[in-house]
């Protein structure tokens, strides 16, 4: 069932927009029947179960941490991450730099914004969009890639393109002001398994995929 739902997914996908699966929980073996399908990107919330995952799988697979990051767990990733999606503040940004500076790379990452109902999910506010990415592009070591953001629960579709249009808008302003010319700033990263179809029609460039993958 995971080829099928794989090759569903892809197909249903527009060419210029990257899949992600996210690998939460998920055991070894099913990873290894995704990673056989040709599927190199995948996503973790928690850093210990990347690092464990990152341990037992082909070396090939490009990792990306999706979850909220606490400073003291990103030196456990900085030698092999992809893209670290969920950077919500300075001090986080400073603590990626201190650790891609000692593993000599640059690490790339994507500015998390919070435009979601709920308190319980993660990010900077949109007003404070300029100041912080002005900051961290002073920041050794460390690329912005673009920015990510989750939406809010729910079955409403006026309520949900509404917080994906404030993403797009983010994510435009900060292109305009600071990577007109940089093309490696291209991803927004918006939409998982229960609203990614209506996130590709308001601009995604990567959705993060799991129960559809797997279920």
């Amino acid at each position: 069932m995971i080829k099928q739902n794989l090759e569903k997914i892809k197909q249903q996908l527009p060419s210029n927009v990257q899949l992600v699966v996210v690998s939460k929980f998920r055991p070894i073996e099913q990873l290894l029947e995704v990673f056989e399908t040709g599927q190199r990107e995948f996503a973790e919330n928690r850093v210990q179960e990347m690092v464990t995952k990152y341990e037992a799988l082909p070396k090939d697979i490009h990792w990306h941490l999706i979850g909220h990051l606490q400073t003291n767990k990103v030196k456990y990733i900085a030698p092999f991450v992809k893209l670290i999606h969920s950077v919500d503040s300075l001090e986080l940004a400073q603590e990626i730099s201190k650790q891609a500076i000692k593993n000599n790379r640059v690490i790339p990452i994507l500015l998390q914004f919070h435009v979601a109902q709920e308190d319980s999910k993660f990010g900077l506010k949109p007003e404070y969009a300029e100041t912080i990415c002005k900051q961290i592009l002073e920041l050794p070591n460390i690329e912005m890639h673009g920015i990510m953001g989750m939406a809010t629960f729910t079955e409403d579709e006026a309520f949900l393109r509404k917080e994906f249009k404030l993403l797009r808008t983010i994510f435009d302003n900060l292109k305009e002001i600071y990577f007109k010319n940089q093309e490696s700033f291209a991803t927004l990263s918006m939409g998982m398994s229960s609203d990614y179809k209506m996130a590709v029609e308001e601009g995604s460039t990567l959705v993060r995929l799991g129960s559809l993958v797997f279920e």
